[in-house]
Parts: C-alpha cells; structure tokens; sequence
C-alpha cells in the first residue's frame, strides 16, 4: 500500500510532501465545493503491437509520466483521474497512425473501476525511414470561409505539387513525409479546424498539430482549460514521436492568461518536467527537433530597438529549454511572426522561426518582412537535416527577390535583395556587368514590396493595421554610375547556388 502510494503521488506531483502529509490529507475532510477535480488513481494498462506482436521499448505517457513498454509490449502506467489522454511515441520504422491525415496517437482517458485499458496497433513502414522529408505549415490563420479558400486553393495545392515531385524521384512511390501545422491553424473561429483538416487531408500525407494563440478557447477561466476545443479535435498538446534516427517532440508554449487574446510565450513546469523525462530516454548527440508556435528568441527586440522582449512574442523561460536540449543537435521550429528568421545559437542549435501560410493574413503574397507567403521544407538523411523554404505559386529555387536602384526609400542609389531564408552560413554576392563586387551588405531595413502593400492606413484593404516590419534578411550594393547590369548571387549552407539578374535603370 505504502509502494501505490508513493507511485500515486508521484504522478500527480506531490511525490516530496512525505508521508506524514499523506496522512493529513486522508485525515482532512474538505469542504465541497461548486467544482472539485477527481485525483483518484486510475490504473493505464494495455499493449503496443504490430502484426499481432507486442512492440518492446516503446514509450507510453499520460502527459505526467512516460514509462516503456516491456518484452512483450505491454505497459502500465499510474495515473489520476486528471489524466486526459494516454499515449504512444512512435517508434523510426512504422507509420503514423492518423485519420484522414490527422495524426491519432493517442486514446481519451475513459476510466472504468480505476482502469483504463489502450492497445496500440501500428503498421511498419514499407520504406527505410533513415530517409524522410517534412513540412512545417506556420499560421494558416484562417478567419473566413474566404481565406479558408484560399488554404485550400493556393497553398494545399502548392504543397501537393510539391509532394509529388518527391514522389516523382522516388519510382512513383511517397517517400517517408510528414507535416506539421505549427500553430493558429484558423484565427479564433473553431468551425474553420474543418477546413483546416480538409487541407490536411488533400495533401495525403499525416499531419501533426501544434496549438497557436489563435487556437485557444478565448472564454476560459485559466490556461488549463483554454485547449479544450484543441484537444477534442487534435488531441494532446504536448506529446513525441520518432522518425529514422531523429526524435521530435511538440509542446505547448502559449500560456493563457484568462482575458481574451491576452496570452504569454512560456513553457510550464509540468511539461518541462514531462520533457526531461522524454529526452531521458534519447541518446545524448541524436538530432532532435522541437515544434511549437510561439518562437523560444527572435531578433524583434533588436530590431526595433525595444526596452523588453515582445512577452507574447517569445518564451520567457526559454533558458531552461535550451539546457534541456544541450545535449543533442537541436532545431526549433516556431511560427506566430509573420516573419522569416534563423537564428544559430551556440554549435548545437538551429531555430526556426517560419514564414506563414497565411503571409500577412491573407491580405497579399508576402509577410510583413517581405517574406513570400510559404512554408518550410526539411530533408533528413541520417541525423542531418537540410532545408529551404518553399513559396506559394514559386518554384522551389525562388530563395530570393532582388529589387532595382530606387526601391529602398532607405538607400534610394541601392539594388537590394531580400534573401528570406538567410543565415550567418550563407553568401550573398553580386557581380557589375559580370565583374565579381563580393559580398552585399547586410542591414536592417523594410522590404520594398512590404512598404508598397502595406505601408499607411489605408492598406492593405482586408487588415488595415498590417505594417511592413524591420527585417535582417536584405542585402545592399551600390551600383557605379556606369553599371547596366546587376547580378546577385546566393550561395546557402548546403551549397546550393541561385542567382537573379536585372538592368539597372536609373531616371
């Protein structure tokens, strides 16, 4: 009895009160309540397996504690009645178990007699999943039923054109692909999660959910209560999954506050708790890769020169997140801004801050940043990751838009480019009338194209408080007064090389 006990508390996080607490909590009678929370202890049992075999090793949770399954796929966990889900990690080498699209990892607690009992049936891979390829869709953001048709008729064909073109190097076959919808996957208006879920399906490849801002119940009292909607559709808010030799992992980083649109970037104890048991059971060098909406840091306080951190714009606690990670090669793949961004912290940490689906919110083709209106792709061979950002309506080796003389109000005598996806490892360089000037200089700046359909009150028509933001990613030269043609030239960090060329014309 003192052994259940002691298990008990730990799963609902009183395991150091000791047991002298115990006993004035049984002696205690409280007084009830209009609304009390049932902790009782609910057992979680049952079996993880595949072509009628039970799957060692694998990790189950109840979003508390992770235990594994033994020998012979079996499992139980100790839980309460708080418990809302109990779930799996799937194992690299079998397929994400989904409906219509929509990743199904998981069961709804339903307790009976204090037992909960969840088999796991999973299906292997017909492919070696050492190789695999993902998508992140960041903010399709949809508020109406007219943006919802523009998801389904610019941005999920984009992707299934894409896929195919995979699939089209692959012998006719889909190699190993994943999604994730990285949060605000419709702007407040729950009924929209259809359409979102239509996109989902269209794609023909399973998709993972990320909670965003915009994906909360705006009436709840706390944040406890604010995924409701969320979870009734897509399940839980935090939870991990394996592909090949990368582990990935989704959490929960919008921190309600209980005022309506009112919310923080932070990551809460019993998650971080969760994940510290996760990443326990992950070989310390693995690549692994972090998804959720609100990014950990983003270069906004510089940019714009601010005495504090947007509060709602990254994780206040991202501190503890990073030590987590330290041991692994790690990305983090965020979404919110409305803007493109990479920042390399330290040797073992790439953060991925994405441009939208939704560009700046369906008003246009590009975010506030210039970026195009898009999502990331990622290609893991191994425990490598490379990557690019794919433009809505663009071929894939659109990576950049260069302007003439005249376009930056800030350097009127300047070409610019903006060169989205940028960071520190990539070359951007230019050549005069094919005589090589080196390297472009980088500032902060506003994209031109964002100045021209957003700049001002009166636009863009659709959202009239959109406002072109300060952006790394441009590139400056300054042409000779004899100069008649430009040529710039990116080189990214896995080598890849594009070019654009133009006139340069001068009133």
């Amino acid at each position: 009895m003192l052994t259940k006990r002691r298990s008990f508390l730990k799963s609902i996080g009183l395991g150091g009160l000791g047991l002298s607490y115990v006993h004035n909590l049984e002696a205690h009678t409280p007084q009830v309540g209009t609304q009390t929370t049932d902790v009782s202890v609910v057992r979680l049992k049952g079996k993880v397996q595949a072509d009628g075999k039970g799957l060692a090793g694998v990790a189950v949770t109840d979003g508390i504690n992770i235990t594994t399954t033994d020998a012979k796929g079996n499992y139980e966990l100790l839980s309460n009645a708080s418990a809302e889900f109990v779930y799996i990690a799937t194992p690299r080498g079998y397929e994400f178990a989904n409906q219509n699209g929509v990743a199904r990892f998981y069961q709804p607690v339903k307790a009976v007699n204090g037992t909960f009992q969840a088999t796991f049936t999973l299906a292997k891979l017909t492919q070696d999943d050492t190789r695999h390829n993902f998508i992140v869709w960041a903010d399709p953001q949809m508020i109406s039923k007219e943006d919802a048709e523009l998801f389904l008729q610019q941005s999920v064909p984009d992707t299934r054109k894409l896929l195919d073109s995979y699939k089209q190097k692959n012998n006719g076959q889909m190699p190993p692909f994943h999604g994730v919808g990285c949060g605000d996957l419709v702007w407040d208006h729950f009924e929209l999660f259809e359409d979102y879920q239509k996109g989902v399906t269209a794609t023909g490849i399973p998709f993972f959910q990320v909670i965003g801002n915009h994906d909360m119940d705006l009436t709840a009292r706390t944040d406890e209560h604010s995924a409701k909607t969320f979870k009734s559709t897509f399940g839980p808010t935090y939870y991990s999954f394996n592909r090949g030799e990368i582990h990935y992992v989704v959490l929960d980083d919008v921190f309600f506050i209980g005022t309506a649109k009112k919310y923080i970037g932070y990551l809460t104890e019993r998650q971080l708790a969760w994940l510290e048991q996760d990443l326990a059971l992950v070989k310390a060098g693995t690549t692994v890769v972090v998804f959720m909406h609100i990014p950990a840091n983003t270069g906004d306080q510089r940019r714009n020169k601010a005495k504090e951190e947007p509060i709602g714009g990254v994780v206040a606690n991202r501190k503890e997140l990073y030590r987590l990670l330290q041991p692994y090669k790690a990305h983090i793949m965020s979404g919110h801004t409305h803007f493109n961004e990479k920042i390399v912290t330290g040797d073992n940490l790439v953060e991925h801050v994405h441009g939208t689906v939704c560009g700046a919110w369906w008003t246009g083709p590009v975010c506030f940043d210039g970026t195009p209106n898009g999502y990331g792709v990622y290609e893991a061979n191994g425990s490598t990751i490379e990557w690019y950002y794919k433009s809505v309506g663009h071929e894939k080796d659109h990576q950049m838009r260069l302007y003439p003389v005249g376009a930056s109000k800030e350097k009127p005598d300047h070409v610019v480019v903006n060169v989205w996806n940028w960071d520190p490892a990539w070359k951007v360089e230019w050549l005069e009338d094919g005589k090589p000037m080196g390297p472009m200089t980088q500032e902060t700046a506003f994209d031109p194209l964002s100045v021209e359909l957003h700049e001002g009150t009166a636009k863009p028509a659709k959202h009239k408080w959109v406002e072109p933001q300060l952006t790394d990613h441009l590139f400056f030269a300054k042409p000779s007064a004899s100069a008649s043609k430009i040529k710039v030239q990116v080189t990214d960090r896995f080598k890849n090389t594009y070019t654009q060329e133009m006139d340069v014309k001068r009133s």
